[in-house]
Parts: structure tokens; sequence; C-alpha cells
């Protein structure tokens, strides 16, 4: 009995390294006193000594001789007689330790310790998991590839955990080899048949601050402080940067001497365009910044709506729309305005243009906004672009944008 085999449960109980020794040993101690407590109706006079190292464990029982006809309570206590057949040396009054064999139990009384045990670890080690990745939510961990499938990828940490990175989660232009090692920030933990499920992403802002925190140590120390991120992952971020030490430029110790603190970053988010502009409370300015590259002429705000009318130049215009949208849909994103984006042509002598909203009897209102959303305000600046250029940056139908191009070249022709 010094070494019963129960390799198979105990094996989980030694590679369950990151739970602590006396816990399992309690797991261990408590399945076998139930046991004991089935067959003998009490544990009481019962140790259960375990090996976890080896792998076994021993149970001894521990009685009082008394003489012959006095035994009380057959489990405390042992007849003298019966004391001496196991040992010839035994007195009255003496302890008396023996083991229990394991078989005695019963065959399927073991197997069902065993299984207990293997299901009592699982769960220690589901808790542990649990515990250890709810504490470092927004944390950025490093994991290895282990297996690259259509809708997400299963990744390994230092201590062989299965990580979650969701296709989702990804930067579009992604591309794993199994065995690479990849950074992500720990998005949440979620249950799924009572099962840890590990999420992490590549395309949440915490990522990326995390990042900067990691390249800039002002972010680190608390010098500088990180407002707001928004991201169109893959494509372009703006990062709003504040600093508490006015010697310190927030941006310019973001971006490092010639680019060198976010070039790092940028490879690391497959060459995400990012804008590091300075936070202020000051609306006007805020998304006077916000739009970074365009230059901004002039800008209505109605606070009331938090709605801001932007005019620029005609030059600026799709600086400040960006490619598909993203720039004006992330200054939105972070100014929390609705952002319209209008050509500003005073000063200019330009051949005859009508605005669109003259054509509102003919265009629908809901064609004529998404239209002013890139930008385009009059019939001219609409027809300055290509079909195929409006079918990429709005999200209208070819068939409508041709309708659209004939009903304003028919109105320049009769005029």
């Amino acid at each position: 009995m010094a070494s019963i085999n129960l390799i198979e449960a105990f094996q989980e109980f030694k590679d369950a390294e990151n739970i602590d020794r006396p816990t399992l040993m309690k797991v261990v101690e408590d399945v076998f006193k139930t046991l004991l407590r089935k067959k003998f109706t009490s544990d009481e006079n019962f140790d259960v000594i375990v090996n976890a190292e080896k792998g076994d464990l021993e149970i001894i029982r521990r009685r009082m001789i008394v003489e012959d006809g006095e035994v009380m309570d057959p489990l405390a206590e042992i007849a003298y007689s019966d004391a001496i057949k196991i040992e010839p040396d035994f007195e009255v009054g003496e302890e008396l330790y023996q083991e229990v064999n394991i078989y005695d139990f019963g065959r399927r009384a073991i197997l069902a310790a065993k299984q207990t045990l293997a299901s009592r670890i699982n769960d220690l080690k589901k808790n542990v998991l649990v515990k250890k990745y709810s504490e470092r939510i927004g944390e950025i961990v490093s994991a290895e590839v282990y297996q690259v499938w259509k809708k997400e990828v299963l990744l390994l940490d230092e201590d062989g955990s299965e990580l979650i990175l969701p296709k989702s989660e990804q930067i579009p232009s992604d591309f794993f080899k199994k065995g690479e090692s990849i950074r992500a920030v720990v998005e949440r933990v979620d249950l799924k048949n009572n099962t840890p499920v590990i999420i992490l992403s590549r395309t949440s802002p915490k990522f990326l601050a995390k990042l900067l925190e990691i390249e800039v140590p002002e972010i680190f120390d608390g010098l500088i402080v990180v407002r707001k991120i928004v991201r169109d992952p893959g494509e372009r971020a703006k990062v709003a940067v504040e600093s508490f030490d006015d010697r310190i430029d927030p941006v310019g110790a973001c971006v490092g001497m010639k680019g060198s603190r976010i070039h790092g970053i940028v490879r690391e988010l497959k060459n995400e365009n990012i804008d590091v502009i300075n936070w202020t409370n000051n609306i006007n300015l805020l998304i006077q910044r916000s739009l970074t590259p365009a230059k901004i002429t002039t800008m209505d705000i109605d606070q009331d709506t938090k709605h801001a009318s932007v005019y620029l130049k005609p030059d600026q215009v799709s600086l400040a729309i960006g490619r598909r949208g993203v720039n004006i849909k992330l200054a939105c994103e972070l100014t929390g305005f609705e952002i319209d984006v209008y050509r500003d042509n005073e000063g200019e002598v330009d051949e005859f243009d009508i605005d669109l909203e003259e054509f509102s009897d003919e265009i629908e209102p809901w064609i004529i906004d998404e239209l002013k959303r890139i930008g385009c305000d009059t019939a001219r600046s609409v027809l300055n672009l290509t079909a195929e250029e409006l079918e990429r940056r709005t999200d209208l139908e070819k068939e409508t944008i041709v309708e659209i191009r004939s009903v304003l070249k028919n109105e320049f022709e009769k005029e």
C-alpha cells in the first residue's frame, strides 16, 4: 500500500504547477477522506499522507489498544488480542498505527476516487487560469502560435495555457505561422461550457495604449497621460496625449527623435498610420487637431447638437476625409462631435456651381448627406470625381451614382 498506483490522476497533480502545493494536498486528502467516510462512516482516526512528487499516498489508521472485551468504539479502539496478531510487542494503552490497503475499498471505489481527483484538480487549474488572466485584462502578453484556423488563432503562453485570438480581433493584414511569437492585449475572459476561454486582441485601443507605455517612458512614469485613442486597425489611429510637466512636449516625446519611438509601434500594427495630437478642452482646437493632416479654414460649432461644420480649401478636403473616410470617422470618434466637411471657395473665382440641396426634389436627402460626408456639397464637386471613386468612397450603388451624375450634368446643360 506504500505506493498505490494513482499515477494517472497524480500526473494532473504534478503538472499543475500554477496551483500551490498546500491546496493540491488538501484536495487529494479530501477525496480520500470521502472514500474513508463511505467505508468506515468516519475519517477521524485516519491520516492521509500525500507524496506529490512520487505520485503516491498512504492512509494510516490510528487505534488505541484496550483490554479484550473493553472495545467501546471499534473505529478508535482495538482489542489487545487482535493487536498482538499484527505486532507481538504491543501492549495495552499503546496507540496502534496500521496502513490501510487501498484495494480494500474495492475496484469501483478506487476508480471513482481517481476520477473525482482528476476532476477536482482540473477545476482548480481552471480557477487559477481565470484568476491569472482576469487580473491581466488590459495587459500585453506574448504567446506562441500553436494552430491557425479560419476564424481564430490558438496560442500557448509560457505555462502552456491556451489563448484565443479571434479573426475579429486581428489586424486585417495580420498573417501568422505556427511557432512564431506574437504580442496581443488580454481583452476578456469568457466561460464556455464551464471552461475558461482567454480572448486576446490586436485591434483594441488598449493594445496601442500599452505599446505606447512600453515605448515612451514618460507615459509609464505618469508624466504624460493618454487621454483617448481611436483606431481603424491597420489603417489609421489617433492618439490624444497631455503632459503634466510644462517642460515636456507630449507629442514629441511619443513620436521620438526622427520618429524612433513611434516607428516600432507602427511596424507592430502593420504600418498603421498613427496621428499623435495634443489634448485640449478647447473643442475648436481639438477638432482642428483631430483632422490632421488637413488644415481648416473656418468652422461652425453647435455645442447642443454636438455638430461641427468645417470649411477647408479644396486641396485639403480629401486630406480631411482620408482614404475610405477613415480620417474624418476617427476625428468624430475622438472629439465626440459629428463633423461635416465643406469646400471653402472664398477668394477664388470659380465657374458656375450649384449647391446639392437645390437637387432635393430629384435626389433623396440621404444620398445628398452621403455625398456631403465625403466633402461633396456642390454639383461640380460630385462631377469632379469619377464614378469609380464615388463608388469607392461612398455607400452608394453604381446605378445610383450613374443616375446622380446624369441629373447633375443635365442641370448644367440647361444653364
